[in-house]
């Protein structure tokens, strides 16, 4: 399909936004997504498309953090195999339903992502040791399922995450974040392989847009200190409702 100059810098306009707020508060995919689907790409496209951008963010944002030695890698191969085929299987389920239905599912979904997101906000202080008990089956599951969900829709994957490894693992915030790059990157990666291999990554489209992501992460981490996670949710939910409202209109009232 072919994509004009103008709705071309729109979406890589949203998509420096989200990888702004995606640095920041967490839930980038909220507003890339829908953003994609409201300038006419349809929802496979979108997800596809998508999927390469957030990869190239994802990965700028894991070295960030791997050089300041907060991953924690005991974990980190396992859950990357894990997000990694559970995108896979997520993709291949999302690759499978009509475009129309799709997008219909997509525009309820969007309210699991924003409940992440705002979950996410809680800042946690409490840094405890890996579980011996159970460790390694609950960081099989919880790859594999919120990687299933990364990979059919994706937006609140990197809150869920870091949330699982605060509960389950009992990681403080700032390790969790940094650990759940890692889960997320392979989810992306996953998803990103299913969708390519299925023909519906626009890369006229992904390449931009995903120099967009990289700047806006980049610009986020600077500024993070100056703005606040909490300034930028709070304009996560406006842009989420505009664009909501509009798929709304077009999915279900047209």
């Amino acid at each position: 399909m072919e994509i004009s100059f103008g709705i071309l810098l729109v979406l890589c306009l949203f998509f420096f936004l989200a990888g702004f707020v995606d640095s920041i508060a967490g839930g980038g995919g909220l507003i890339s997504t829908p953003a994609m689907l409201v300038c006419g790409l349809p929802p496979h496209v979108a997800l596809g498309t998508g999927k390469f951008a957030s990869t190239m963010g994802t990965l700028t944002a894991l070295w960030t953090f791997a050089r300041s030695n907060l991953v924690v890698l005991r974990i980190a191969p396992v859950g990357f195999v894990s997000a990694f085929v559970g995108a896979m299987a997520g993709s291949g389920l999302a690759l499978l339903l009509d475009s129309a239905l799709l997008g219909r599912i997509l525009v309820f979904l969007l309210p699991i992502g924003m409940i992440a997101s705002l979950f996410s906000g809680k800042r946690y202080s409490d840094e405890g040791e890996l579980p011996e008990t159970g460790l390694w089956p609950k960081v099989i599951v919880m790859g594999f399922f919120i990687g299933m969900y990364d990979g059919f829709f994706g937006p609140g994957t990197g809150s869920f995450f870091i949330l699982a490894q605060h509960v389950l693992l009992r990681m403080g915030l700032v390790k969790a974040s940094a650990t759940a790059k890692v889960f997320n990157l392979a989810s992306n990666a996953g998803a990103f392989a299913v969708f390519a291999a299925g023909g519906v990554v626009l890369y006229s489209v992904a390449i931009p847009c995903a120099i967009a992501n990289i700047l806006g992460n980049q610009a986020g981490t600077r500024l993070a200190i100056k703005v606040g996670a909490k300034a930028v949710r709070g304009f996560l939910y406006v842009t989420l409702s505009l664009l909501t409202g509009t798929l709304i209109y077009r999915f279900f009232l047209q």
